[in-house]
């Protein structure tokens, strides 16, 4: 008798969320399409950040890739590929241009809807593969995921970082099969835009899973050595010349940009902050998800210059702990930072002050992540209770190297 009392509560929690799966989706359309809409007003953005990417890779081919960072010749550049739009400077490390060079033979336009397209479908990807929903939960899950402004930010200007949010997804996975060695070439992507995502690695090492570092510093140091080998010293010193150039607004959505700090009021709290995720990360070294989560997240903390669309990465890292941890309080949490980067584009809109707030909730999911390892609350196994949602295939225990 109680199994069927069992099977009929389960039956009808199943009914009631199919129903509620048709309202989330309806939630997802509309919240996109108001995004979309808002975004739409603003044409002159619209492949902005991409275009400086084809422009660096068409100096590449055409004067020789120690010259990508020759301001003069990438401002030519743009402004034949788009000359109704600003210019804006090529600092992203070489192999950005490097994976524009296949599509500058196209039309500017569709090299950059080519560009989105890939963008979005390897996001949308890596988060339906590493996780553990099925069917069209899944759909729904990764419909949710995409929601926040940040998202369609980045596709809008024709960012990199959606391919570096997946491939910490990706490393996320294989962690979790032991292909470690796999997990670290697909993480040496954070290469692409190292400020979002540098600690990552290094919490994999203090996690003790060597074989995924390991592999992660050989794929890295071959794309920056074959970097340095096509700069030269010329193109080193003017990509050296051109960091040190970065726009005021670079640092607004960073940890000093928030609290108004320069110089050793920035570097000494970033140096705690990834001191405290290292210790973390070893902390819960079983739990290797954890682990990049702590990194990612101290990562966006302590870099020194960041942009809107880079929080992709925060998105990433909420996926996996959304995943790892199905307790009340982590989704609770989630959940309402979820709400605020839904509704934030259309509130506030992009550029805003408010976007100096953002370093304030990654400092207080970071405390909370901090505070729960070292209490012990992370090392305990999620209890198999209601927090699960219907859809949600089980997961065994995190593997330990």
């Amino acid at each position: 008798m109680p199994r069927v009392a069992i099977l009929l509560l389960r039956a009808t929690v199943n009914q009631v969320w199919g129903s509620w799966r048709m309202v989330v989706i309806g939630v997802v359309v509309f919240l996109l399409a108001i995004e979309l809409s808002y975004l739409w007003q603003k044409p002159e953005y619209v492949g902005f950040d991409f275009h400086a990417y084809e422009a660096a890779a068409l100096v590449g081919q055409q004067s020789g890739w120690a010259h990508i960072y020759d301001q003069g010749l990438v401002k030519a550049a743009e402004s034949q590929l788009v000359p109704h739009q600003s210019t804006l400077r090529f600092i992203s490390p070489p192999p950005v241009a490097w994976l524009a060079v296949p599509l500058t033979p196209l039309p500017f336009w569709l090299a950059y809807g080519v560009w989105a397209a890939l963008m979005f479908s390897t996001l949308a990807f890596a988060l339906a593969w590493s996780t553990s929903y099925q069917g069209l939960t899944r759909l729904v899950a990764v419909g949710v995921a995409i929601v926040p402004w940040w998202v369609l930010h980045a596709l809008y200007v024709g960012q990199v970082v959606p391919l570096i949010a997946a491939s910490v997804l990706i490393a996320w996975r294989l962690l979790r099969e032991d292909r470690d060695v796999a997990a670290g070439i697909v993480l040496s992507v954070t290469v692409l835009k190292p400020q979002a995502a540098a600690l990552a690695p290094l919490a994999l090492l203090a996690a003790g899973r060597y074989r995924a570092f390991g592999a992660w510093v050989a794929a890295a140091v071959t794309v920056a050595g074959t970097s340095l080998l096509t700069l030269g010293p010329h193109g080193l010193a003017e990509y050296r010349a051109s960091l040190d150039l970065l726009p005021a607004s670079s640092s607004d959505l960073t940890f000093g940009g928030a609290f108004g700090l320069t110089g050793a009021g920035v570097a000494v709290p970033s140096a705690l902050i990834a001191i405290a995720a290292l210790v973390t990360a070893r902390r819960v070294r079983s739990a290797p998800g954890i682990a990049i989560s702590i990194g990612v997240v101290a990562s966006l903390l302590a870099t020194p210059y960041l942009y809107e669309n880079d929080l992709c990465l925060l998105g990433a890292a909420g996926w996996i702990l959304w995943e790892e941890r199905p307790t009340p309080f982590w989704r609770a949490s989630l959940l309402a930072i979820w709400i605020l980067a839904a509704t934030h584009l259309v509130v506030t809109g992009v550029g805003a002050p408010t976007l100096r707030n953002w370093p304030l909730v990654e400092l207080a999911l970071f405390v909370a992540l901090v505070a729960a390892a070292w209490f012990g609350l992370l090392d305990r196994p999620p209890t198999a209770s209601s927090t699960a949602i219907p859809g949600e295939a089980d997961r065994g225990t995190p593997a330990t190297a």
